[in-house]
């Protein structure tokens, strides 16, 4: 079954009727759903299917010896998200499989298909939250105090999907290198008109919790200047945000707000929102939030709101292996691929900062829209992908 066919096969799995959206949460029963289908497709192909307690996959290819070459990617999406982000990476890792073999190529070393759990953070607020865990960046005794929107702590969302505790994976203690194929999420390869590109690394970021607290009244006899209001702490907020990340070329996004008594006719006593800043380096993103955390703390006090800054995960700049890096991105017959940075977080991004040689390649997406049901990718790119993947694969296999 090509790639064309498998990317049918999972398009109706979790999209919304009204957006056209995904909503394949963790531990849903549309990301039960793929991982099922993941695991059909690994057997169909006679590859060796392991699965950690969590829900993390590998499906190998047992060949040659020595350390084994990883790829692949994830399923889960952001809330209404596009097809592309994670499904592309793992859908054309197995094409390259197919494709490798049609080649006949016989590989020195053991080939792996991986599919790591709630990349996104779209449920329990950590990005890259199966690649942490399997790597040991992240304990368990941290992770299993995670809770959802709806207060579903983790070990229980696990455990209604029939699945375990989590922790660090013994599986990944062969792997060699990773290779990450991804949709490119933004407009680097189309102003290049390249199909394909190699990732140079990640920028920093990370997520930043807003907690403004202040009175709540009504909204009809309250005189405006009796008010405590945390809403108007909010909104000055995200307006400096924007701001100063203009300023500085970096990026900063309040995407999530939570406020409470949340009536029509109430002043908020509590306005929760979450801030994702992302910088060109530590240094700058370390100043985007204080510049941002500074001017919302001036206004929380002329408003006589109160402010805590809470930073729920932070993660550094990522350097991918320069030398694989030019390894793959050279000597191709149509020359060479440009090597791009990304200011997108990835689970190559853990891989790699937990020591395995890793670098991604990145598909042309005409728009440049990610993390939205607009977020596309021309089926041709897509084919041209797979061929590069293999392409990479075989070398790295040799």
């Amino acid at each position: 079954m090509g790639f064309e066919e498998m990317w049918h096969e999972i398009a109706p799995v979790g999209r919304s009727d009204s957006s056209g959206g995904y909503f394949r949460q963790p531990w849903t029963s549309a990301e039960g759903e793929l991982r099922a289908w993941f695991a059909e497709a690994a057997i169909a192909r006679g590859l060796r299917l392991e699965t950690d307690p969590i829900g993390n996959q590998v499906a190998w290819w047992d060949a040659g010896t020595g350390p084994g070459v990883l790829t692949g990617s994830h399923l889960d999406s952001v809330l209404d998200g596009g097809a592309y982000d994670g499904p592309l990476g793992v859908v054309s890792a197995l094409a390259a499989v197919d494709l490798l073999r049609e080649r006949g190529v016989e590989p020195a070393r053991p080939l792996g298909v991986s599919v790591f759990v709630e990349e996104e953070g779209s449920r329990f607020g950590l990005a890259c939250l199966g690649s942490r865990l399997a790597t040991g960046t992240l304990d368990w005794a941290q992770a299993r105090e995670l809770r959802d929107r709806d207060g579903v702590f983790l070990p229980d969302a696990l455990a209604a999907s029939g699945l375990g505790e989590g922790g660090r994976w013994a599986e990944l203690d062969g792997v060699g290198c990773f290779v990450e194929l991804h949709v490119e999420q933004g407009r680097d390869l189309v102003d290049r008109g390249a199909a394909v590109g190699v990732g140079s690394g990640i920028w920093p970021h990370g997520r930043y919790r807003f907690d403004f607290t202040g009175e709540a009244n009504h909204a009809g006899t309250t005189r405006m200047e009796d008010r405590h209001d945390p809403m108007l702490s909010y909104a000055m907020t995200a307006l400096a945000a924007n701001k100063q990340a203009r300023l500085a070329g970096q990026r900063a996004t309040f995407g999530r707000v939570a406020v409470e008594p949340n009536g029509t006719n109430a002043v908020p006593s509590r306005v929760t929102a979450w801030l994702d800043a992302r910088a060109e380096s530590e240094g700058s993103l370390e100043a985007l939030v204080e510049a941002i955390s500074g001017q919302a703390g001036d206004r929380a006090s002329r408003d006589g709101t109160a402010l805590v800054v809470t930073p729920e995960s932070v993660s550094g700049s990522v350097g991918f292996d320069a030398d694989l890096a030019s390894r793959i991105a050279t000597d191709h017959a149509e020359g060479d691929w440009p090597v791009i940075p990304t200011a997108a977080g990835h689970d190559a991004g853990i891989l790699a900062a937990a020591g395995v040689p890793t670098a991604m390649l990145f598909v042309r997406n005409p728009t440049g829209v990610s993390h939205s049901p607009d977020e596309h990718a021309e089926t041709a790119d897509c084919l041209v992908g797979v061929s590069a993947l293999a392409d990479t694969l075989e070398r790295l296999l040799s």
